[in-house]
């Protein structure tokens, strides 16, 4: 009887062959396919991860943007308050400069040629 001789690998592109001798009698050559096997339930559960992964970035992403926005619109009010209140003030300081009574008896005197009285009397009623 022969000896086998020892199985020879040979690798191709997309899979591994194996040739192996059988009988030596007969001479015949049997070829056995190895392709690795995937696991298709990981590699599944790998890209439903990866797209949970990826759409909660992209909900942090649209979240800080718009919370940044919200800041500016924010500090653009707060501006906005402020010169209003600026304004306010300058109007109330305005208000006071025209009601003081030198200033409304300078234009009774100059502009309607009002004098004031030298005497006054006060009449009382009974």
């Amino acid at each position: 009887m022969k000896r086998t001789p020892a199985p020879k690998l040979q690798t191709n592109k997309k899979r591994a062959v194996v040739y192996e001798n059988f009988s030596a009698e007969q001479n015949e050559l049997r070829i056995i396919s190895k392709r690795p096997k995937l696991n298709h339930l990981l590699r599944s559960r790998c890209r439903v991860a990866f797209i949970i992964i990826s759409v909660l970035a992209m909900l942090v992403v649209i979240r800080s943007g718009i919370n940044a926005s919200r800041g500016y619109a924010l500090v653009a009010t707060q501006n906005q308050a402020q010169e209003l209140e600026q304004e306010n003030e300058r109007l109330r300081v305005e208000i006071a400069k025209l009601k003081s009574p030198g200033r409304i008896r300078q234009i009774a005197e100059d502009e309607l040629g009002m004098v004031l009285p030298r005497k006054m009397y006060f009449s009382h009623e009974h």
